[in-house]
């Protein structure tokens, strides 16, 4: 087995690459660190891209092939790359005796048909999906410890379910009711692809749903959850900042609860995992408190009744989100304190 300490980083030009960058290039396990681009526009170091990085370590950066990948000595690949770019390139990197942490939805569902329906992209990595581990360490920690292939959460997806499955698991919800999840996302989640919308002039002072019904990340939340998905109504917001979830999701007990016996299931749920910080009930997280952070953050309020129950769950789009929860993926993988480096 090839040494999982030696790292190769493919696809850094995104936002979610570069903050995957950052963090390991400050990382203690990383022994070395290689960095692909399908265009490197004749630079030869990632701090040649991206200035802000200089000073920090080494980083050499290759024209992404193939060959240059499975040739390079890496143990480790993260796919900051496009979903059929990543279907692509992960079974040949797997084939070369490397371990992927892919950041794509290439490899989050169990059923491929799942992934043409809502990604409408064809599947020709659908061999590989039974293989892949959905990489929430919250949820699956062990099976993440033994995998070869992680398929790194959404974003928004990240949220709601750590959100969700607490009540899910414990049979709380009034079922009949159904779920709520209305959900607001910094622009940086929406890519660094040119478009109109996403434009400063857009997007300042502004603020929108979209992909109402058709967000990609909807049957992540039902497939971790158990929720059918006529029982979740999941709204999509964009705000006019850069980068953080929020997400307010609303539900119906089948029973009545106190305030008290909600926060303890909660702590139950997460006690020994260093990332989900819960709230004390009645007190709500906010953006600016998991800003830059691999924090995800839980709060909620119960009415009088003790059956209706809002949640609130915040985190950071490219940390927890994204290229933070790859790291934490990672962690798992070497078998090592799974906050290492990070914050």
């Amino acid at each position: 087995m090839k040494n999982p300490r030696n790292i190769a980083v493919v696809g850094v030009s995104g936002y979610t690459g570069l903050e995957l960058a950052k963090i390991l290039l400050r990382h203690p396990a990383a022994e070395k660190l290689t960095f692909y681009m399908r265009d490197t526009q004749g630079a030869r170091c990632l701090t040649e891209l991206f200035p802000q990085l200089r000073g920090q370590a080494t980083a050499p950066l290759r024209q992404l092939s193939l060959e240059a990948l499975a040739q390079s000595g890496a143990g480790t690949a993260f796919l900051a790359t496009p979903h059929e770019a990543s279907a692509e390139i992960a079974p040949a990197l797997l084939g070369a005796e490397m371990q992927v942490v892919d950041l794509s939805g290439a490899f989050r569902f169990r059923e491929a048909e799942t992934f043409a329906r809502w990604y409408q992209l064809p599947t020709p990595h659908a061999a590989w999906l039974a293989q892949a581990v959905y990489g929430l360490p919250e949820l699956y920690a062990g099976e993440i410890a033994r995998a070869r292939l992680v398929a790194n959460p959404g974003c928004y997806a990240t949220s709601a379910i750590l959100a969700l499955r607490p009540l899910c698991d414990s049979g709380w919800l009034a079922a009949e009711a159904g779920v709520v999840c209305d959900s607001k996302s910094g622009a940086t989640g929406a890519g660094k692809e040119l478009r109109r919308d996403l434009q400063f002039s857009e997007l300042d002072e502004n603020f929108k749903a979209y992909n109402l019904f058709a967000h990609r990340h909807t049957p992540e939340i039902t497939e971790q959850t158990g929720l059918a998905e006529s029982q979740l109504v999941f709204a999509t917001h964009l705000l006019p900042l850069a980068r953080g979830i929020l997400s307010t999701i609303y539900v119906t007990l089948a029973q009545e609860r106190s305030p008290e016996e909600v926060e303890a299931l909660y702590r139950r749920t997460y006690a020994g995992r260093p990332m989900v910080r819960i709230w004390q009930a009645g007190a709500l997280p906010e953006l600016q408190h998991v800003a830059h952070t691999n924090f995800c953050d839980i709060g909620f309020a119960l009415d009088r009744s003790g059956r209706r129950l809002v949640v609130v769950s915040c985190l950071d789009n490219l940390g927890k989100g994204a290229a933070g929860q790859a790291v934490q993926n990672f962690n798992h993988l070497l078998g090592i304190e799974e906050q290492t480096g990070l914050k």
